[in-house]
């Protein structure tokens, strides 16, 4: 069984034991004011294992589906053996970083509370997209689009959305866990900058469409 069918499975687990018990849920949030004020640290973490309801659950788990094998497996070739603990490590330090931006903008905000795996999810999705710039990515399951194409359209919406900030989406975690997604899988493989860039200076419209 592979990490990434693991860590679904915890999630799942975990975010339906918080459904079940409030008291779990509120005290699992990720809350800057209670982490400045308390020191509650270990929020930065367990926030990334509980989600606001069934459909932000299962989505976030979805996609973790599609792409983290794949990412689970080029870390393993790319370490000799190694890359189920450095998978581990990848989702969860995408998950704690993620939210330190968000913790130092709300972090006088009594009343701002954010949840979900969004960050490790988006690290996992970019990883993906600079292993294989070329892979066709599907909007709502029904709209073709380059993994390179969706990466940046996602980049620009995550930062314009953080700046707006008219809704009660995290985008600064979708934002930052999609660049350390980026900037982890360089440091595992430099080389992929430069193929990067080759596959996308190599892509033709032509081969995409039908």
């Amino acid at each position: 069984m592979s990490i990434t069918i693991i860590i679904i499975a915890v999630t799942i687990a975990l975010s339906m034991y918080a459904f079940s018990n409030h008291d779990v849920f509120y005290k699992w949030l990720m809350t800057p004011y209670a982490v400045m004020e308390r020191k509650q640290y270990f929020r930065f973490l367990t926030s990334g294992f509980i989600h606001s309801d069934y459909v932000h659950l299962g989505f976030n788990m979805l996609t973790l589906y599609f792409f983290g094998d794949h990412v689970e497996y080029f870390f393993e070739i790319k370490s000799a053996g190694q890359g189920t603990l450095i998978f581990v490590g990848f989702y969860l330090a995408a998950i704690v970083l993620s939210e330190v931006p968000t913790f130092l903008k709300h972090k006088n905000n009594p009343n701002y509370n954010a949840l979900g795996a969004s960050g490790g999810v988006a690290a996992v999705v970019f990883s993906s997209i600079m292993i294989y710039p070329d892979n066709v990515l599907y909007i709502s399951f029904l709209f073709p689009i380059p993994a390179f194409v969706f990466g940046i359209l996602y980049l620009i919406y995550s930062y314009y959305m953080s700046r707006k900030g008219r809704d009660n989406i995290n985008h600064d975690a979708h934002f930052y866990g999609a660049v350390f997604g980026i900037l982890f899988t360089l440091v595992v493989d430099p080389g992929l900058f430069s193929a990067f860039f080759r596959e996308i200076s190599n892509f033709s419209l032509s081969t995409f469409l039908p």
